[in-house]
């Protein structure tokens, strides 16, 4: 068995170190903030200071993926999570049978456990506190990578990591789940090895968002998706725990004119507007004034360049390797299937072939997250071009095949049932856009189902009047 360092104890890192523990290795978890989690959630919720992670208080959803892969892997996770006034939900218990035709077979496979994401982090820090094989430290911040010498072929071989502390720690293996801003490039740069390619593209998506209480412990009702698009904004709508739940509106961070959303008074007039939303902004709201998280980029980075790793002994998963864009609600259920697949590697490739497992890693990053993180970077592109068009008043029809099936898609899943659980099976993190159109049968029915979308009127303000709402 192994001795494993992972850097990071965000939702990634806890999944990762329970995964590999539960396979007998010896796991240690260093994570820079030092406040522990708070046992109750409304304590983690005000008061666990998580510096190290932006978007700890931004809307959070954990799409069905996640929860499968939690029943399933790490019940002991989902237990926690209940018992912490996470819930369990199905958007298609919710919707009228005209649109789904009624409950189904294998419809489960759409349920939620959610929460906000202190609760849910808290939650899982908790199994991890409790179970063999796991140590997790906190106010320790990496340093840097230790290595010995590099090899032949000029690679270096991660051996442990060095704390700011000066303390030295060897690992067989190091896991980066330390985020979207890890240092591991520059860890890496350090060795005295290549450094790792990085695909960068810049996101302008600007989220303005709230999250609120119930009087009775209910959830609104979904009169539509979690993420609906309008006339250069879209929604988000997000189930929480405990009777909580996050709402908010998603811009351009280029567009000045939606900026005052900042305030609260104007974010709750332009919210009421949208009346398949609407009612989501009608209970006690937890925080003064709209949260704010702009241009967020999405980014990749290979760790095997030209056929070689850039380094041995070090993997990265989660945001540490590939972050998107949040308002799709992926990343959470892409990180899990990323270290179940670290899991699964571990089980097959022993780690002292560290030529062939940085290989097969990256080979298996490429087939389980990889083609996610392509469709998410190509519904992004799209979209913000589509936005932008539509505050420029004009049409957005690029030559893009895969952008009209997304939106007839769309278009098509408020017709047909079939349609519908295609949609869902795309939100819900189980197929790709690409595997779902794939299904025999599926792309006829969407094209049918979807057709006119170009003519499709949203339910709420046209640009002119939400501009005149928020100038109000």
């Amino acid at each position: 068995m192994a001795g494993v360092v992972v850097v990071g104890a965000g939702l990634c890192g806890l999944s990762a170190a329970l995964l590999l523990a539960g396979d007998g290795h010896q796991v240690t978890v260093l994570e820079r903030d030092p406040a522990p989690p708070p046992v109750a959630a409304e304590a983690a919720w005000s008061g666990w200071d998580r510096r190290g992670v932006p978007q700890f208080r931004q809307l959070h959803l954990l799409a069905p993926r996640w929860r499968q892969i939690i029943d399933r892997e790490l019940p002991p996770v989902a237990a926690a999570l209940e018992a912490a006034g996470g819930l369990r939900v199905n958007p298609l218990r919710g919707a009228p049978d005209s649109m789904t035709g009624g409950w189904r077979d294998g419809d489960e496979r759409f349920e939620l456990l959610t929460g906000r994401r202190p609760v849910v982090e808290a939650a899982v820090a908790e199994v991890a506190r409790r179970t063999p094989g796991v140590e997790v430290r906190r106010g320790v911040t990496v340093a840097g990578l230790r290595t010995g010498e590099l090899s032949g072929d000029g690679i270096p071989h991660v051996t442990g990591v060095r704390t700011a502390a000066g303390e030295d720690l060897d690992a067989d293996l190091v896991v980066d789940a330390s985020g979207r801003r890890s240092p591991l490039p520059g860890w890496l740069s350090a060795l005295g090895g290549r450094a790792p390619v990085e695909e960068v593209e810049e996101r302008g998506f600007a989220y303005y968002g709230r999250h609120f209480r119930s009087a009775d412990g209910s959830i609104p009702p979904l009169l539509g998706g979690v993420l609906q698009h309008y006339d250069s904004v879209g929604t988000v709508t997000a189930p929480g725990d405990n009777g909580t739940w996050g709402v908010g509106i998603v811009a351009s961070a280029a567009d000045a004119a939606l900026r005052p959303l900042r305030d609260p008074r104007t974010w709750a007039r332009a919210l009421a507007a949208f009346p398949l939303v609407a009612h989501w902004g009608d209970a006690e709201p937890l925080d003064d004034a709209p949260s704010v998280m702009a241009s967020i980029e999405d980014r990749r980075r290979r760790f095997v360049v030209d056929g070689r790793p850039v380094a041995t002994g070090v993997v990265a998963v989660g945001d540490s390797w590939a972050c998107t864009n949040p308002s799709l609600g992926r990343g959470a259920a892409l990180g899990l299937v990323h270290v179940v697949a670290l899991r699964d590697l571990l089980r097959a490739v022993p780690l002292e072939d560290h030529l062939g497992f940085a290989l097969a890693f990256d080979q298996a990053t490429d087939t389980t997250v990889g083609p996610w993180y392509r469709a998410t970077v190509t519904f992004d592109r799209h979209r913000l071009a589509e936005i932008h068009a539509q505050i420029e008043g004009v049409a957005y029809r690029p030559d893009d095949p895969a952008w009209a099936h997304a939106k007839a898609l769309e278009r098509g899943a408020m017709a047909d049932p079939e349609v519908l659980r295609g949609l869902a099976r795309v939100l819900s993190v189980q197929e790709t856009p690409e595997e779902a159109l794939a299904r025999p049968g599926m792309l006829d029915a969407v094209l049918a189902a979807g057709a006119g979308w170009e003519d499709d009127v949203a339910p709420g303000p046209s640009r002119a009047e939400l501009v005149e709402i928020v100038g109000g």
